[in-house]
């Protein structure tokens, strides 16, 4: 009869099972012929007015504001639509309660845009035994962005999910911590006192006893007479839990709670519609970035398998407005002096052979130095505005030896250096001409391009003296006294003798050893004329570079750039740069000083809407909006003026307005 029970049992609980199987399985199959998923869609534009921004002040909402047009007369504005005779009435319009449309116009703000959309679960699919995993995905420029999940968790799945970790406690209670609790204490202290009186005696003895005095003093140490006295075989089945640990886990543990690097868990505890949440992600702005597009997946488990996969929803796509667009792009110009006559120079190591001057290009360094030297030299012989009319080459020496050998020397090495670069230039021009040929007047008459050969001029600057004068007053292995005594007497002593003196001093081989090499330099000096220019001098304007960079940096949103590099200016462009960082104050003292053109007047507007002056900011937008109609969709795009024209139905009121827009 019991085995009949039982049987009867067991038929019952598989009798369950399966119909749970057949359950969940009818289930996916719902799902799959559905390809039913989440719903990705806009979320309500409430989310994202500035009227919730928390840094706005709080005024009271008016739905009717008294302002004055342009000819000085007070106007009344309030929310309204046409009725039937084309007459514009007053009335309460109600929001539609469902965002079908796939794309939203966000406003970047301090250089972050804030993703606002929803993630809408159907009831369908909402099981208490089912965990439903959604994994948002953001397209920014080049890049793909997972954000945190969002988890939506059945009550029967969370206590599965508990009743895992309460089994993998229980097992871990079930794991000794204290070792010593497998030692026969009783027993070990009764050995101890039978067989090592002595050691016994240590028992209310403080001292510290190494484990080496213990075994000279008994012969026996202190490990091996614990290990004797050790429940071997529990603490073998002990340490047999500890290293089972994670694989208990896991066999418990078959779900997880995640806790980190998501954007919700939430607990369904009983099934009533369709489960909406909002989901906010902040983006910080970057140069070019005109869009974002955000797409939304996900799989539903049961237990840890994976049941169901769903399908990607179609793409949400925002377009990100910024005031970088409507900064001012006109070209600022500066007045300039042009000078005809040009100089420039620059400075080179070559190095030679002990007593030489011929110029090797590939001893030491030379290599390197020399072909920077020649694109020097080629890129101001191809210069589209001047002309190189002569190079001056200065060789100069190190004190070591006599100085009229030193000043022959250099002479010498810098007549070297000027044949070298001379003949390399006429070498240099000859393949210009060969490349540009000839040219065609107006008259259609042949000229051949003659280039002018170009003097090198060599000069010998002796020995080096005012650079390691320098070199030593720089210098931070030298104390106090060398450096007094290397002073001392400079002026007033020849040379040669200022040279000699110096090899008595304890800093010598330190001065000769780092400092003389850096004497022997080779200085160019070019000297050149502005092409076509007669005048010595010529005022002109030329673009004003720094101030081009500020407004770039503007469009590059690197706005902290900008107002560093505007900041002097305090033009329109320094009020855009201030705003795009919500400094209203220095914007205002800016923008309250121009003439009131459509950007001006555009750019109070949302000034005065930030500070919460209805009245201010709906009268500057009508002035942009009649001055440029263009403004009339701009102001679609910024939340400040977005939450007047609703708040205040302003596009109506421009429609009948009796004085045309301009």
């Amino acid at each position: 009869m019991g085995i009949l029970k039982t049987k009867n049992i067991i038929m019952l609980l598989a009798a369950g099972i399966f119909m749970l199987s057949c359950a969940t399985q009818k289930r996916l199959k719902d799902l799959n012929e559905e390809a039913v998923g989440a719903a990705l869609s806009l979320s309500s534009e409430d989310a994202g007015d500035p009227e919730e921004w928390n840094d706005v002040p709080e005024v009271q909402k008016r739905d009717t504001i008294q302002i004055e047009d342009f000819d000085g007369k007070e106007v009344l504005i309030m929310r309204a639509v046409k009725d039937e005779n084309g007459e514009m009435v007053a009335t309460d319009v109600l929001d539609a309660a469902t965002v079908t449309a796939r794309f939203r116009n966000v406003a970047e703000r301090r250089g972050k845009v804030d993703i606002v959309f929803r993630i809408t679960v159907p009831e369908k699919m909402q099981y208490e035994d089912w965990q439903l995993r959604f994994f948002p995905i953001m397209h920014i420029l080049e890049d793909t962005v997972a954000l945190s999940p969002v988890i939506i968790t059945g009550m029967g799945y969370r206590e599965e999910q508990l009743k895992g970790y309460q089994r993998y406690n229980r097992f871990l209670s079930s794991i000794v911590s204290d070792t010593t609790y497998f030692v026969n204490m009783r027993l070990l202290e009764i050995f101890i006192k039978r067989n090592i009186p002595e050691l016994y005696a240590f028992r209310n003895d403080t001292s510290f006893v190494t484990e080496s005095e213990f075994r000279s003093a008994f012969g026996v140490s202190g490990e091996e007479a614990v290990w004797h006295y050790t429940n071997k075989i529990g603490l073998r089945i002990n340490n047999k839990r500890i290293s089972r640990k994670d694989d208990m886990f896991r066999k418990y543990v078959k779900a997880p709670i995640i806790s980190e690097g998501i954007k919700l868990d939430t607990v369904i505890r009983s099934v009533n519609g369709d489960f909406i949440y909002d989901y906010v992600q902040t983006v910080d702005t970057r140069p070019k970035l005109r869009k974002v597009e955000v797409v939304l997946g996900g799989e539903v488990y049961k237990s840890d398998q994976s049941l169901y996969s769903m399908p990607e929803s179609e793409p949400l796509t925002f377009y990100i407005s910024s005031l970088s667009t409507l900064t001012d792009n006109t070209v600022r110009y500066i007045k300039k002096i042009l000078e005809r006559r040009v100089e420039a120079n620059t400075v080179c190591y070559i190095d030679f052979d002990l007593a030489s001057y011929e110029v090797v290009d590939t001893f030491a360094n030379n290599d390197e130095e020399i072909h920077r030297i020649k694109e020097n030299l080629a890129s101001l012989m191809e210069n589209k505005e001047l002309d190189l009319d002569s190079v001056v080459v200065t060789a100069s020496a190190s004190p070591e030896g006599r100085r009229s050998y030193n000043e022959t020397l250099s002479r010498n090495r810098a007549q070297a250096i000027g044949k070298y670069f001379g003949d390399w230039m006429k070498s240099y021009t000859d393949s210009l001409e060969a490349v540009s040929g000839f040219s065609v007047d107006e008259y259609g008459n042949v000229q051949n391009i003659e280039r002018n050969i170009i003097p090198m001029i060599s000069y010998s600057g002796g020995e080096n003296w005012n650079m390691l004068d320098a070199i030593v007053k720089a210098d931070t292995v030298m104390t106090a006294a060398e450096k007094e005594q290397y002073f001392s007497g400079r002026d007033s002593l020849d040379a040669d003798l200022q040279e000699a003196r110096m090899r008595e001093f304890a800093s010598y081989d330190h001065i000769r050893n780092s400092m003389y090499p850096k004497l022997r330099t080779v200085r160019f000096d070019f000297h050149l004329h502005r092409k076509g220019m007669v005048k010595d001098t010529v005022h002109t304007t030329v673009p004003d570079s720094v101030y081009m960079e500020g407004v770039q940096a503007i469009r590059d949103r690197d706005y902290e750039k900008a107002i560093s590099m505007l900041r002097p200016y305090g033009d329109y462009n320094t009020a855009v740069a201030y705003m795009s960082l919500d400094y209203n104050a220095s914007a205002k003292d800016i923008l309250e000083k121009l003439e009131k053109d459509d950007r001006v007047s555009y750019m109070l507007a949302i000034l005065y809407g930030r500070l919460g002056d209805d009245a201010k900011a709906v009268e500057y937008y009508i002035r942009a909006c009649r001055m440029n109609p263009a403004m009339v969709h701009r102001g679609n795009l910024d939340p400040e003026i977005a939450a007047l024209k609703k708040r205040y139905s302003i596009d109506e009121q421009l429609q009948t307005d009796e004085e045309p827009l301009l």
